[in-house]
């Protein structure tokens, strides 16, 4: 059996969406899976992570691949060739390890029920169990833009339909930023008036993606994330800050470093122009979710 997987990096938070709203662009990872007769375990990497990423069992994809099956009661293959291609940028905000965990749950399925198209509901569950965010894993398995929260053990999770024409643009730094780290330095609580800004903004964020891409910068605008986690990536705050002194709706993606504008060609427009020394920028439409492709042998 070759299974074959296309995974969408994925944004989150987008501002004041913390840790609910998330969305997938059109930047891929491509893996391909096959079983083999004889056992044991090939990993071959190519792309982002190539020198770094495990060839083990403690590789995400291969982990995830083995949680989802025992979850399901499925006895792993012994022996599994893994083929990844990584473009996704590790570490920098756009979910790449959403992506590998959302991979890792289509394999696992594809594994589990060969010939059976796989529910995107129950993958985003588990990945977003796994990965413990669900507005990146929801976005890499269902695509576009999605609002989500954790309730328990349940996944709730609502689409978003993006206004026509919307884009984004990202400046991917040459530094890291681990999530775990981003997180240490939020604090426990933030002024009242801080909470309110931010309820206003993320209230107005959905409606804003759906129907009102002029009101992208002011329901972007965060008071809960950003401003703390500043100190761990200056470059990134101050190219966001420059960004957004010149109308454009400009976030940190996920907990960073890279930075992300999104809106209408017309909102992007200064993106062309605002100095950006150490980040590289591209130019992103909005992602599908991801795509799983079956052959026998």
């Amino acid at each position: 059996m070759i299974l074959s997987v296309r995974v969408p990096a994925t944004t989150a938070n987008l501002g004041s969406g913390f840790d609910c709203i998330g969305l997938a662009v059109d930047w891929y990872d491509e893996l391909t899976l096959e079983t083999l007769d004889a056992p044991g375990l090939v990993i071959e990497v190519t792309g982002e992570g190539a020198e770094s990423v495990p060839r083990d069992s403690s590789h995400l994809v291969i982990a995830t691949i083995e949680h989802c099956l025992r979850q399901w009661g499925v006895t792993m293959p012994s022996g599994m060739r893994l083929a990844a291609h990584n473009t996704i940028p590790h570490s920098r905000g756009l979910g790449s390890s959403a992506a590998a965990i959302a991979a890792g749950c289509a394999l696992a399925h594809g594994i589990a029920r060969p010939g059976e198209a796989p529910d995107p509901v129950e993958l985003a569950r588990l990945a977003s169990l796994l990965e413990g965010h669900p507005d990146n894993a929801g976005a890499a398995v269902h695509g576009g833009a999605i609002l989500a929260w954790i309730h328990d053990e349940d996944v709730e999770l609502l689409h978003l339909d993006p206004a026509a024409g919307l884009r984004c643009v990202v400046f991917v730094p040459e530094f890291e930023v681990p999530t775990a780290g981003a997180r240490s330095v939020l604090p426990e609580a933030v002024p009242r008036s801080d909470a309110v800004a931010q309820a206003i903004a993320a209230a107005s964020l959905p409606k804003a993606l759906e129907l009102r891409p002029d009101l992208l910068l002011a329901a972007t605008e965060d008071r809960l994330h950003q401003q703390y986690r500043a100190g761990l990536m200056p470059e990134s705050w101050d190219l966001m800050s420059r960004l957004r002194a010149e109308g454009v709706p400009a976030v940190i993606s996920g907990a960073g470093p890279t930075v992300l504008a999104i809106g209408l060609p017309e909102q992007l427009g200064p993106t062309s122009t605002v100095r950006h020394d150490g980040f590289i920028r591209r130019d992103l439409g909005i992602g599908h979710g991801l795509e799983l492709i079956s052959r026998d042998f």
